[in-house]
């Protein structure tokens, strides 16, 4: 009774609130600019602290009580207009002004302007005003595009392409090595041992403000660079209080059209278990989690909170807050061809069929801090966690090597795998200004990444004659490994730190500073430390005759009185029960760390022409220890990097930019690349290289940039890069044909142009006073690459422990496509200042790319063409409620990966071979988002 009392109590206390109060709209223009919309005009309440500053359209909106008020319209160099108005409860009044610049001389008057880099005129206005070759893609153009992540994000952008499966992306034909992730100009750790950096996937939209795409090297960024410098630059707030709540739902046309989708027993809903190793796991079965596979319901949903508010402190000081929660889950499935250990002749020694099921989750954190002390001196924290998580329940049918094992067919490899990672990020950001000339940017962060597979699940069956019946299947019992339950662990810690102090000089004419000094240090300390243990399920010697068993029986076989019988064993790559150090799980840890200085200067040599020169040294130590079941050793890298770097612009007109930019850098090994840990896949194994060493990278790139209008651009960037002694994935000489990473040659070579246009087709205004929108507006950009790198076998055999039998003496990069099509076409009606509807049309489209290099006279693995089309629709319903339509993926084109067959020896009738070939099916979602 009392909970219904205070429930009415607080709905009558709001309702009489709202009842007492109207809202003051509009739209403020330049008056002199035959009436453009006027970005960052105040528009404040005479005598109250009611007010806001105009947005980057022009547009204000003020909760005022009801009652007669006094608007005053303010903007530096404007006259101050003020307007009576009397507002009703309840009301709406829209007030449009149009404001005309005053002659009036100001001095000493510091204006500070705070500008949502979230919108695409604002990141296109600082693209063109920056010296130096920039890139972003804001969250206001994220939502148009239905970006729904970071990797999705930058994949829209010129020059780059997503990798299929994962959350890498290719910049100019380079990949995930070539690249590097920070988050507010500060490192990120990576997920995954297998990649250098964290996958983009897991960054949300809701904690992303813009993402700035650097394809050129500003002294600021580490030199482990070759292709891109990825910042994702988290959500910030400073307006009035906000609440908003989003839900939604969806699914996967593949996912279901199945009567049944299935996943392994163990995980959670959510995504957050973590399955432990059981206690004394050699002695006994002790497994909790069962083999057999269990059914759920494939339907998506998200829910999202995110809220924030800004307070004044003090006469100077302000103090705003953002924070946002999300949980998105999505269920996918895929059924096509798996192929293996394809020979010249392209006969596949593995040939599959495969049932493929997917559950991924991401539940995100996020909140931030900032304290604007006064206007010299501002501090920002910021907080992160993401915990993501994938499951995949694989089903392969077929021959598992037609030499001797189902080589008729009838085989059967099952592999569930569930993994997990935790990501933590604290930064501490701070600017202090201590005079006209002088300030300092600095950063601090520490950063921790958990990733996790715990109990990954195979099993591997035959049939029981070859020559018979097919479907009578048992365990196979040709490697220990062919049943097993695999853990891991990895953990890396990092500390990062920025300071730059920057000192302007030489005013001109005009007391604007042509000259700028900074002097910077850059620090990171990371930590690695990795484990696994996999349990081999050994099964006993042929004189003991082995029950049938299919996958839906698994559990009726692994258990306690099966043990007791001796009809298996359960060893580690070091031994059994007993030998003392069985337990002892693979291991390698590494330290790195990279201490940089850097000095550069800009300076304005006329009013049209600028340039920025300087360098960076980086001093960079990395060390490993491993303990695998292929050796115990260590290993260390020790280098001095000097990068020079060179950009320069001159402004052809005020619509007009040329620019230019020049560089070095150099691409770090990975520790997992370096470590010899064997990993082993369905189709493929891979083994680390000690002997593997860092690459040098030379880059250039020439760019014109026309902005027509505040939101139109047109631009040509020709670009080149030369590396030296490049890292591929190469197959070696060894007897289960192994992956590991070489410096496969001396040389690669990249050579390609980049065209970019975002126009309106119309854009004109209506309804009263004209101020309402309706554009029809399309975007595209286009890349064409040339790319060829050599391969030295003499030059891998000298170098390395290894021996590779390349196919061809050159070839392409691998993951570059000769050209990459994006494109986008997006109609914004507003029916009033709070309804609207927005509907884009987004085609994405990629060339044949090399997967990997082919060695042993096999030909080359090549990933074909693929074009995708995305569907997004959303309407605002009123100033609170909006709805959201999405529909991708729905030319839905078949994925394949094929590997090339020389004609002459070919003895299949065909040029290639399909390895891998599936269609993922369309996503469509729904989502509905309430603002309080």
């Amino acid at each position: 009774m009392k909970l219904r009392f205070l429930l009415i109590s607080l709905f009558i206390f709001t309702l009489g609130f709202s009842q007492n109060t109207g809202t003051i709209t509009g739209t403020v223009t330049d008056k002199d600019m035959n009436n453009e919309t006027l970005p960052f005009a105040s528009v404040a309440i005479k005598g109250t602290t009611i007010g806001a500053n105009t947005d980057m359209d022009g547009k204000y909106s003020l909760k005022v009580p009801a009652g007669n008020h006094t608007l005053v319209f303010g903007f530096l160099g404007y006259e101050t207009i003020e307007v009576t108005v009397a507002v009703a409860a309840g009301e709406t009044k829209v007030i449009n002004k149009a404001m005309t610049s005053t002659s009036v001389q100001l001095e000493d008057v510091v204006i500070e302007k705070v500008i949502s880099r979230e919108k695409e005129s604002a990141l296109l206005l600082e693209q063109k005003k920056a010296v130096e070759i920039k890139q972003n893609i804001g969250a206001q153009e994220m939502a148009r595009k239905g970006a729904s992540d970071a990797a999705a994000a930058v994949s829209k952008t010129s020059g780059i392409s997503k990798q299929e499966g994962s959350g890498s992306v290719y910049v100019r034909g380079l990949g995930d090595r070539y690249n590097i992730t920070t988050m507010n100009g500060l490192p990120l750790p990576s997920d995954n041992p297998a990649r250098k950096n964290i996958s983009l996937e897991i960054f949300s939209a809701d904690v992303v403000g813009y993402i700035g795409i650097d394809k050129t090297y500003s002294l600021k960024n580490y030199g482990d660079f070759g292709g891109a410098n990825v910042d994702i630059v988290s959500k910030d707030y400073k307006g009035n209080g906000f609440f908003e709540i989003s839900v939604g739902s969806g699914f996967n046309s593949n996912a279901t059209n199945e009567d049944n989708f299935y996943l392994q027993d163990g995980p959670s809903y959510t995504g957050f278990s973590n399955q432990e190793q059981p206690n004394n796991p050699l002695e006994g079965y002790n497994f909790d989690t069962k083999w057999n596979k269990q059914t759920v319901t494939p339907i998506n949903t998200s829910i999202s909170v995110k809220g924030g508010d800004s307070y004044d402190v003090g006469e100077e000081g302000r103090m705003s807050f953002f924070a946002t929660g999300s949980f998105d889950n999505k269920y996918s499935y895929k059924e096509g061809i798996a192929r293996g250990s394809v020979s010249a002749q392209g006969v596949a020694r593995k040939d599959f069929n495969s049932q493929l099921y997917s559950y991924t989750t991401n539940t995100t954190l996020m909140g931030n801090l900032n304290y604007k002390i006064n206007l010299n001196n501002k501090i920002k924290f910021n907080s992160l966690f993401i915990n993501s998580s994938s499951q995949n329940h694989d089903e392969y049918y077929g021959v598992i090597d037609i030499f001797d094992n189902a080589p008729n067919g009838g085989g059967v490899v099952r592999r569930s795998t569930f993994d997990r990672t935790s990501l933590y990020v604290n930064q501490l950001l701070g600017t202090n200004k201590f005079s006209e000339k002088f300030d300092i940017d600095w950063g601090l962060s520490y950063n921790f990444v958990n990733n996790v597979i715990p109990d990954r699940m195979q099993n591997t069956l035959r049939p029981v004659d070859d020559n018979g019946d097919l479907s009578i299947t048992q365990l196979n019992d040709l490697s220990n490994s062919d049943n097993n339950r695999y853990f891991q662990d990895l953990k890396e810690n990092e500390v990062a730190a920025n300071i730059f102090t920057n000192y302007n000089f030489s005013k001109d004419s005009e007391e604007l500073y042509r000259g700028k000094l900074t002097v910077g240090y850059s620090g990171r300390i990371k930590s690695v430390d990795f484990e696994a243990t996999q349990y081999n399920f050994k099964l006993a010697p042929d004189n003991i005759t082995q029950p049938i068993v299919t996958l839906d029986n698994l559990d009726d076989y692994f258990t306690q009185a099966n043990y007791d019988a001796n009809l298996y064993s359960i060893v580690t790559f070091r031994g059994g029960k007993n030998f003392a150090g069985a337990l002892r799980p693979q291991t390698y840890n590494g330290d790195q760390s990279i201490h940089a200085g850097l000095v550069s200067g800009e300076y304005r040599v006329s009013p049209k022409f600028t340039v920025i020169a300087g360098g960076r040294v980086e001093v960079i130590q990395q060390d490993i220890d491993w303990d695998t079941s292929i050796s115990q050793n260590s290993s260390s890298l020790s280098t001095t990097q000097f990068l020079p770097s060179l950009s320069l612009k001159y402004e052809i007109n005020d619509k007009q930019n040329l620019k230019f930019a020049a560089s070095k850098t150099y691409t770090l090994p990975q520790f997992k690349e370096r470590a010899p840990f064997l990993y082993e896949e369905v189709v493929q194994t891979y083994i680390g290289n000690e002997d593997l060493y860092e690459s040098d990278n030379y880059n250039i790139d020439l760019k014109w940039e026309f902005f027509p209008e505040k939101t139109e651009l047109i631009s040509f960037t020709a670009f080149g890069k030369y590396i030296q002694n490049p890292i591929n994935e190469v197959i070696i000489a060894s007897a289960t044909n192994d992956v590991s990473w070489i410096n496969t040659g001396e040389k690669a070579t990249v050579i390609g142009g980049e065209f970019e246009i975002r126009k309106n087709i119309f854009s004109f205004k209506h309804g009263e006073d004209s101020m309402l929108k309706n554009t029809l507006s399309f975007g595209a950009n286009a890349t064409y690459m040339y790319h060829n790198q050599d391969f030295d076998r003499e030059k891998v055999g000298r170098e390395t422990r290894y021996n590779v039998d390349f196919t061809s003496d050159e070839g392409e990069l691998t993951g570059a496509s000769d050209l990459l099509i994006n494109g986008d076409i997006s109609y914004n009606y507003q029916f009033s200042q709070d309804r609207n509807i927005m509907a884009t049309v987004a085609y994405n489209y990629f060339s044949d790319r090399l997967y990997a290099i082919g060695t042993n006279n096999r030909g080359d693995l090549v990933d074909k063409a693929v074009g995708t089309l995305d569907f997004i629709f959303k309407t605002q319903l009123s100033k609170k409620l909006s709805i959201g339509l999405s529909v991708k993926n729905i030319l839905d084109p078949e994925i394949r990966r094929i590997q090339e067959v020389d004609p002459s020896a070919s003895s299949i009738g065909a040029d290639e071979i399909d390895v891998i070939s599936y269609k993922k099916g369309l996503f469509s979602k729904i989502s509905l988002t309430y603002k309080f």
